[in-house]
């Protein structure tokens, strides 16, 4: 099993940056994918963007030059470095895990960008 606790959300102006971290339960070195999603009220949860255990990082169009996701496999720890935040980028953030064929959530932490 993999217990994933999120943190560093909060309220920001357009135009502001957050960085949200997500702590494992285990090693990040042995999980096969890790990620951050995001669900705004009314609309299906996103990928947002994504890290493998190697290290290869994917990112949705939406904030691709603007977000960031890093990993720290010493403190089991994925970031995700948000910068130039918009009003729609505001929705609950999620992380998530892809291990032993298995997927796993954290509870979420709520990103508010006011305008």
């Amino acid at each position: 099993q993999v217990q994933l606790v999120e943190s560093g959300g909060g309220l920001v102006q357009a135009g502001g940056s957050l960085r949200l971290s997500c702590a494992a339960s285990r090693s990040t070195f042995t999980i096969t994918v890790m990620g951050w999603y995001r669900q705004a009220p009314g609309k299906q949860r996103e990928l947002v963007a994504d890290i493998s255990v190697s290290g290869y990082t994917t990112y949705a169009d939406s904030v691709k030059g603007r977000f960031a996701i890093s990993k720290d496999d010493a403190k089991n720890t994925v970031y995700l470095q948000m910068s130039s935040l918009k009003p729609e980028d505001t929705a609950v953030y999620y992380c998530n895990s892809y291990y032993d064929n298995r997927v796993y959530w954290g509870q979420g932490t709520q990103v508010t960008v006011s305008s």
